[in-house]
């Protein structure tokens, strides 16, 4: 991912990303929180009133009785509690309303996070998953997902209630008295320092434990994925080592960041201490002395009120100063989460220049003519002077002087020609490495080539809509991979628009009809775990069928027979042999009895192709597939 430094600024575009989302209901949340913070602080003020009116009535007359002086002071008082009891009330509205509209705002915006995390990563090119574990990825869509949701509905809200308090806060001590608002500047500023320097500390371990994370998480994936492998090679021990090695840095990494938050609450909490120890000493010397109380409002007596008062507000201060630093962690969680969901949103996806679509046709009088239908005859629509020109899809394929490297500094294919005219099967046929799946992806533009052309039909692949290029091209690859569903819904994903009898006809192409019908519940038998219930035989075959059901006029089979036993082999080979009657077929077989009848077979070696011709044509070579194929040399 490009590497980008972590700061404030990184949850930037995603609160304004919120504020637009939700405009209206993000207004009525500050106004709410507004409201809230307002009669949070506003305890203090009520508290600074009744005393004043008890401190007046003492002082204008004596009474013989508290009842007395109650009656005297009830009218001013009850008023002074009503407006408590409304203004509190007020607040307790304000804050379930914004509680209530944050937790609809935040699964809301979270979901449709998800939905652009998820449309881009449709989007990104095949290179990109080649490049990163699958684990780390879908870290994007657990942890980092869930600590943006602890910022926007817990950490976001609380921060903005709480410096809306902390400034009414400000503005009411510096209207009571700026010697004692002093102190609380002073408190602040060693708060904002230990902050700084502590929190700083374990936001930036809450950061490196994030990373961590999606590291363990990877790994694990890739454990669980490759377990039998695992367990074959009794690889346990070195799995169990190479997991320690990645969760102890996890360990440290939290162990450090929770060391340096937790020693954060009790350090400021000891400095609101000290600090409303000093208030309540300075406060009432200025009292007892009878000194000058200077404030915004001018200079006058220090008097008992503004002391009562001045303790809960500092306390209250204090603790605002505290909640904004125990929200770091959060907020340094999720700037770590957000840095990389917006590296993953930021990730170049696959470009797609194309302008030819594939549509289907039918042939009048010479001339082809686009229909909705589907027909059986498909065509290149490509813009021209005159409207559309229409070039009938026959599956003539040729690669031109190809050169292609997965980096440029290492070129895995040097000079590769290849000419399938429409109908051939053409087969690849080397060890391991020599670069056959490689033609097959460069065909399929997952990846693009360096040097060279590639002609399909006599179109640059490069001018044909990537989409409709792929939709031309049935593969069958040699790691199959099946969705959550049943079975027939497995063979319908490459055309949906299938019926049932297309895919019964296209599981009896690939023998896989027998099978599936003595399942539980036949087509409709439901397969989960990427088809964990079925062999793994039974699985390439249903592979095969989806192949066969999306009808494709050019067809790619990356040994597609490899986990079929010899016998359903040759059942295979009868069906798929009907399956390619009529349509360019690319073949990559290490088994070299599948490749005896195809048009023409081409030997690859380090990316270059060393032989080529039909079966009969290399044996009486006896060149290197004459030697592959009597034993003498051994596939890798």
């Amino acid at each position: 991912m490009k590497s980008r430094r972590i700061n404030f600024k990184t949850l930037v575009p995603i609160v304004k990303m919120l504020f637009k989302t939700y405009k209206v209901r993000c207004f009525i949340v500050v106004l709410c929180l507004i409201v809230s913070a307002i009669s949070t602080i506003a305890s203090s003020v009520f508290i600074k009133q009744i005393t004043d009116i008890i401190e007046k009535a003492l002082n204008l007359a004596s009474y013989q009785n508290g009842y007395e002086l109650f009656e005297y002071i009830k009218p001013d008082l009850l008023n002074t509690i009503f407006a408590m009891i409304a203004v509190y009330a007020v607040g307790i509205i304000s804050s379930i309303t914004y509680t209530q509209i944050m937790a609809v705002i935040g699964q809301g915006f979270l979901c449709k996070i998800r939905v652009e995390m998820f449309n881009k990563m449709e989007s990104l090119p095949v290179k990109y998953f080649d490049r990163h574990q699958h684990g780390d990825i879908m870290s994007h869509y657990t942890n980092d997902v869930d600590a943006l949701r602890q910022f926007v509905c817990q950490s976001l809200p609380q921060c903005v209630s709480t410096i809306l308090s902390m400034i009414f806060a400000i503005t009411i001590m510096l209207t009571y008295s700026l010697w004692l608002f002093l102190i609380v500047f002073v408190g602040a500023i060693a708060m904002l320092f230990v902050t700084s320097h502590v929190g700083g500390n374990s936001a930036k371990y809450f950061m490196k434990m994030q990373i961590s994370t999606g590291k363990v998480e990877g790994f694990i994936e890739e454990m669980m994925q490759g377990s039998k492998v695992v367990k074959v090679f009794s690889h346990e021990e070195e799995a169990k080592k190479d997991f320690d090695l990645i969760n102890d840095q996890l360990y440290d990494d939290s162990r450090k960041a929770q060391h340096f938050s937790n020693i954060l609450m009790p350090i400021l909490g000891n400095i609101g201490n000290i600090q409303y120890s000093l208030i309540s000493i300075i406060g009432v010397l200025l009292y007892v002395f009878n000194l000058t109380n200077v404030s915004i409002l001018g200079v006058s007596a220090m008097t008992m009120s503004i002391i009562i008062t001045f303790l809960p507000m500092s306390k209250q201060f204090t603790q605002s100063v505290a909640n904004i630093s125990q929200q770091v962690s959060m907020i340094a969680m999720a700037m770590a989460g957000t840095q990389r969901i917006l590296d993953l949103l930021a990730e170049e996806e696959e470009k797609d220049e194309g302008y030819v679509t594939l549509v289907n046709a039918k042939e009048e009088e010479n001339k082809l003519i686009e229909t909705v239908e589907r027909t059986g005859v498909w065509a290149w629509k490509e813009p021209s002077a005159d409207g559309f020109k229409y070039t009938k899809l026959t599956g003539d394929i040729l690669l031109k002087d190809v050169d292609f490297g997965y980096t440029q500094e290492k070129i895995v294919l040097h000079n590769v020609n290849i000419y399938a005219n429409p109908g051939q099967k053409i087969a690849f046929v080397g060890a391991t490495g020599a670069g056959k799946t490689t033609i097959t992806n460069l065909i399929n533009r997952f990846y693009d080539i360096q040097k060279g052309q590639i002609l399909y039909d006599g179109i640059d692949i490069t001018k044909i809509k990537k989409n409709d290029l792929r939709r031309s091209l049935g593969i069958v690859l040699q790691d199959t991979n099946l969705f959550t569903g049943t079975v027939m819904d497995n063979i319908r994903y490459g055309r949906l628009d299938a019926t049932d009898e297309d895919v019964y006809q296209a599981a009896k192409i690939a023998n896989a009809y027998d099978f599936i019908t003595r399942l539980p519940d036949g087509f409709n038998t439901m397969l989960t775990g990427d088809g964990a219930n079925l062999s793994q035989g039974q699985r390439q075959l249903i592979s095969i069928a989806r192949a066969a059901c999306a009808d494709a006029p050019v067809m790619i089979l990356d040994e597609a027979t490899s986990s079929i036993d010899t016998r359903t082999e040759a059942l295979v080979q009868r069906g798929t042999d009907q399956l390619m009657s009529g349509r360019t077929v690319f073949i990559i077989a290490h088994r070299l009895s599948t490749v005896q009848n195809s048009d023409c077979i081409m030997v690859l070696d380090h990316g270059r192709i060393i032989e080529r011709g039909s079966h009969a044509s290399l044996i009486a070579q006896k060149g290197t597939y004459y030697q592959l194929y009597t034993g003498a040399f051994e596939l890798e």
